[in-house]
């Protein structure tokens, strides 16, 4: 497997960073988890808009134009001959020292990794999955804005650890003032009074490309209304379904939260619908990899 890192190749064991890049020492940088289904790479654009925009709030200068920067990734896909991958795109700021001062990183550096994924057992996408509210606060948005997708993960992490030491895969995050804002890695979404419903960013949650392109097409295929709205976890209990959405997750179903069911504990008919309007347009949509 090859990785690019600054504008070379590596095989996988001989890929290194410098102990002294800040996004190593501190989680200075930001990045994007991006899919390719059957030789296409999937809103590769919109992922890479997302990347420029959360490097310009961090004031982060974006290295090199973004068809350079699609060149290159559809390069590494190339290189490894893959078709169907996961392709993590980060951007540090660079090697400095180790103080904090971002001006001590001259250049920032340019990591892409293109391998396979497989982030939940099949099992799970046909009989649901189990979830959490846990204690950890999403961070407050004055303080870090979700829109920055940021390396500094550590909030989604301290409440990843709940819910292991729960025995479940995910954790619901709530914001300060008690409203839901997003899972640990995805975006989360109730369906109730055949409306799909789905934390504001404002709230606390990430605007997932994979939350607007099940949006889009619950408004354009499905015909339903999908708003962003502020909810609290007893909108969750009592929902029709429940769902979450993201890159490498897709389209998830949940069967029970803090341990009561969601409907009638199986997945419900508009997020089957979802998954397979979903997966139908990941296998014909995207930039070709082998033109």
């Amino acid at each position: 497997m090859k990785i690019y890192i600054d504008g070379k190749y590596y095989d996988k064991n001989k890929a290194k960073i410098s102990i002294f890049d800040h996004g190593l020492l501190y989680g200075d940088g930001v990045f994007e988890g991006i899919r390719a289904y059957n030789g296409r790479v999937f809103r590769l654009r919109e992922h890479l808009k997302r990347l420029l925009y959360s490097a310009r709030a961090i004031t982060l200068s974006f290295p090199m134009s973004m068809e350079k920067m699609e060149n290159e990734v559809l390069k590494i896909l190339k290189l490894n001959k893959l078709s169907d991958a996961y392709i993590r795109l980060i951007i540090t700021r660079g090697v400095g020292d180790l103080g904090l001062d971002p001006r001590k990183c001259p250049r920032p550096s340019v990591i892409i990794i293109a391998d396979k994924i497989t982030l939940y057992p099949p099992e799970i996408y046909t009989k649901g999955m189990e979830l959490i509210t846990v204690s950890t606060k999403r961070n407050i948005p004055e303080a870090l804005n979700p829109c920055i997708k940021s390396l500094n993960y550590l909030n989604n992490i301290m409440a990843k650890i709940e819910s292991n030491r729960a025995g479940v895969p995910e954790a619901i995050m709530l914001n300060k003032d008690g409203y839901v804002a997003e899972c640990t890695g995805e975006n989360i979404f109730i369906v109730s009074n055949n409306t799909l419903v789905t934390p504001p960013c404002w709230a606390g949650a990430l605007d997932g490309i994979t939350r607007g392109v099940v949006m889009e097409l619950a408004r354009k295929k499905l015909k339903i209304e999908a708003v962003e709205r502020n909810f609290t976890p007893y909108n969750i209990h009592t929902a029709d379904e429940v769902f979450l959405t993201g890159s490498a997750a897709e389209v998830v179903p949940v069967n029970k939260v803090d341990s009561r069911l969601i409907g009638n504990g199986s997945p419900g008919p508009i997020t089957r619908e979802l998954i397979k309007e979903f997966r139908s347009l990941t296998h014909c949509d995207g930039v070709p990899i082998y033109s």
